[in-house]
């Protein structure tokens, strides 16, 4: 008899475990999180009462293309020509055409190119991964190519030399950290790699047998640069949403900044007026 009492006090044990588990606990949490990740996508948590809402044409970690134009208003400077009989190579490289120092370069619609343009501030606490693709910096018809150009901090920048005569890339670091070198390149198709630690905006960098050769690197800690085009436009794509200062650099007319908030919308539209002195 104590035998069977026992017997069924194990089957009711058996019947009312097996029970709660079915109700709960780690096996329907486990079953749950198993079709989240692999079959349909878990709707996310309602805003607690107060929060902000997202904006409404962005949706949750989408970015934002910024885009905009650099003007100029008045009358521009009259290009000026590189004489540049002093070497051989350097005058071959242009038998059709007069080169014009790249200081001013305006379109017929009065939009200024070469201008810098970068995200000043907003982004501070934010770290974002180093390119290990070089930013290309060539010495090409005695000039360097381009004029401007961006890169972020550590980023490699790979000096070419494409023409048939000596050149030497000298740059002039202002900002602690940052080492100044001079590098001879006297054969074409020289390359050599060369790095900027420290942020600065910007640097500049010579050739002491060319005068006339200079370009200006800028140097970040962040993606979101660009430089102005021919026809003065500048595209800086996958912003975060959020405030920001934007600055723009010229190497004439000097900076100038804007403050922004980006989000609403999946693009967001800024443009800068330089103006002429005396105009």
């Amino acid at each position: 008899m104590n035998m069977m009492v026992r017997l069924v006090s194990i089957v009711v044990a058996v019947v009312f475990t097996a029970s709660g588990c079915g109700r709960g606990g780690d096996g329907g949490s486990t079953a749950e999180h198993t079709q989240k990740a692999g079959g349909e996508a878990a709707k996310p948590a309602p805003a607690p009462s107060g929060a902000a809402s997202a904006p409404s044409d962005v949706a949750a970690g989408a970015t934002v293309t910024l885009t905009g134009m650099i003007h100029l208003e008045g009358q521009p400077p009259p290009p000026v020509p590189i004489q540049m009989n002093a070497d051989a190579a350097c005058s071959a490289a242009h038998p059709e055409s007069t080169p014009f120092a790249q200081e001013v370069v305006v379109s017929p619609e009065g939009m200024l190119a070469n201008a810098f343009v970068f995200v000043r501030n907003g982004l501070e606490g934010k770290t974002f991964p180093t390119p290990t693709e070089p930013v290309v910096l060539d010495q090409k018809g005695c000039m360097y190519v381009p004029h401007v150009v961006g890169m972020m901090a550590n980023q490699p920048l790979k000096l070419v030399n494409s023409d048939a005569t000596l050149h030497n890339v000298h740059a002039h670091p202002k900002v602690e950290g940052n080492k100044e070198f001079n590098l001879g390149m006297p054969r074409q198709g020289m390359e050599s790699t060369r790095t900027f630690a420290k942020p600065e905006i910007m640097v500049p960098i010579k050739c002491d047998v060319h005068p006339w050769m200079i370009s200006y690197v800028g140097v970040v800690e962040h993606p979101f640069f660009a430089v102005s085009d021919a026809a003065g436009r500048f595209t800086i794509p996958n912003l975060p949403p959020g405030t920001y200062t934007i600055e723009t650099w010229h190497e004439k007319f000097g900076a100038q900044t804007q403050t922004l908030t980006v989000g609403e919308t999946p693009t967001a539209d800024l443009h800068f007026t330089y103006q002429v002195a005396g105009s």
